[in-house]
């Protein structure tokens, strides 16, 4: 069984005991917490797709840790101008681990 969920404006694929790093989320390390926009739930050959979330369904997480990513590097430049412009971003996360999901 798996499902299609949406948190943070992206769409993630998981089932039951997957680890994965969602948009940072406010809930403190060790908090559960529930997913109610499940976009498709699949159960075998049962494929559900909801208009657009399914009502009833949902996703049972944890959260295991906040973070930052990679730096990424922002480099402007206009030739033969003299601007020189150099920035860094570190985009924040939270990693979570799905515990169960549940249809009413």
């Amino acid at each position: 069984m798996y499902a299609v969920i949406k948190t943070g404006g992206k769409q993630f694929k998981v089932a039951e005991g997957d680890v994965l790093k969602v948009e940072k989320l406010t809930t403190d390390i060790g908090k559960s917490l529930n997913l109610d926009s499940v976009l498709t739930l699949v159960d075998g050959d049962k494929v559900t797709i909801g208009k657009p979330i399914i009502k009833g369904a949902s996703v049972g997480a944890t959260i295991i840790s906040h973070g930052k990513g990679d730096k990424v590097k922002i480099f402007k430049m206009n030739r033969r101008k003299g601007y020189r412009k150099s920035q860094g971003h570190r985009q924040s996360y939270t990693e979570i681990k799905i515990n169960k999901i549940a249809v009413k």
